[in-house]
């Protein structure tokens, strides 16, 4: 039998600890299975997983299940699968600022969420006088509690919404200086015709990296490494090569 992983009025990362991605993720995120003595139970266990109300889930019921003869010999249980019916933006944006604003009740730091819908994210922004906290070194405190909201709101709502967390315009100032570093990486590699690797960075980091000096005639990038935090390798063109190509010598 399914059991909730959580206590009444508790916060639930419903499936949060998987063992991985692709596939398998994308179809737990989609459906769930839950077996119960009851069709009613069934449902109220789903609700407090889910953390969704039950005219926000799609129901279907797989078996009524049976009580047996007394009770006992031949007992079935009630089977149901349940999947978060489409949301509206608006929905997932006031769903997104209450798992937020859900963690941050663990931080001891006064705090307010705000948030708004951008084209191609939900955007939060915790608006406190501990921001040096909640960014973290490098902002490492930040992206976690980026990853944790998207991945819960993702789970919830059944598909994949990209969410961006910020404080005190931490990310537009954490963008500037990366395409500052970019432009003085490549002034270095020009300089001393060797190629020159960065620290580690997420995703990201490394794209703002990489877009920043995609179409320079000069140096070309690529990541190194393994898992999500990676270096950045940049390298000169030679530009014999470049001449000898645009010539088709």
């Amino acid at each position: 039998m399914w059991k909730p992983a959580c206590e009444a009025n508790r916060f639930v990362l419903p499936f949060f600890f998987g063992s991985g991605g692709g596939q398998k993720e994308d179809e737990a995120m989609s459906s769930l299975e839950i077996e119960e003595k009851s069709i009613e139970d069934a449902i109220r266990v789903a609700c407090e997983t889910l953390k969704l109300p039950r005219e926000m889930l799609d129901i279907e019921i797989i078996s009524r299940g049976s009580s047996g003869i007394f009770g006992i010999v031949g007992a079935k249980k009630a089977k149901i699968r349940v999947r978060p019916k489409k949301t509206s933006p608006e929905v997932l944006l006031e769903r997104a600022k209450a798992i937020l604003e859900e963690i941050l009740r663990y931080v001891k730091l006064p705090v307010v969420v705000d948030g708004e819908l951008r084209e191609d994210h939900v955007y939060l922004n915790i608006i406190s006088n501990g921001s040096g906290l909640l960014i973290g070194k490098k902002g490492q405190v930040l992206d976690s509690l980026q990853y944790l909201v998207s991945r819960i709101l993702s789970k919830q709502v059944g598909q994949n919404i990209s969410v961006v967390v910020d404080t005190e315009n931490y990310r537009s100032r954490r963008e500037e200086s990366l395409r500052e570093l970019a432009q003085k990486l490549r002034e270095k590699v020009k300089k001393t015709g060797k190629p020159i690797t960065t620290g580690l960075m997420n995703t990201s980091e490394r794209r703002i990296i990489h877009l920043a000096l995609k179409d320079d005639p000069d140096v070309r990038t690529k990541s190194k490494g393994e898992g999500t935090m990676k270096r950045i390798i940049v390298y000169p063109i030679k530009q014999d090569k470049v001449k000898s190509k645009r010539t088709g010598q």
